[in-house]
């Protein structure tokens, strides 16, 4: 299932989110332009790197203990091609990215597998 995108009245929203961020950082920084880059760095931080996307991935170690207990069911073989698989060099598939990480969402596939199959959707 292909990601859904924003309509143009979404896309407006989000930028204007963005602009309202911008701007209540600007004033939290006053004319400190050394406190601005410090602001900005640290919502990139946390809510880039870490909250939001582990609100979209789920943590690292869910994600690893999904991958061991997929791994374990599918018999320790690629969902794609059926053909034995190391744990360390497999990777967690989505059936539909909005659903997240969870047991019934997801496929084990060996790398080469999973690019296999973002290429077929468009997705690289």
């Amino acid at each position: 299932m292909p990601n859904r995108n924003l309509t143009s009245d979404e896309l407006k929203q989000a930028n204007k989110l963005l602009t309202n961020v911008r701007a209540q950082l600007a004033e939290l920084a006053g004319d400190d332009p050394l406190l601005l880059f410090a602001y900005r760095r640290k919502v990139v931080k946390e809510l880039n790197y870490k909250e939001l996307n582990y609100d979209e991935r789920s943590k690292p170690a869910h994600r690893n203990k999904l991958k061991a207990l997929k791994w374990r069911l599918q018999g320790r073989k690629c969902a794609h091609c059926g053909q034995e698989m190391p744990l360390k060099y497999s990777e967690l598939d989505r059936q539909s990215a909005a659903d997240g990480y969870t047991e019934e969402n997801t496929e084990l596939v060996h790398a080469k597998c999973h690019y296999e199959r973002q290429a077929a959707k468009r997705y690289t």
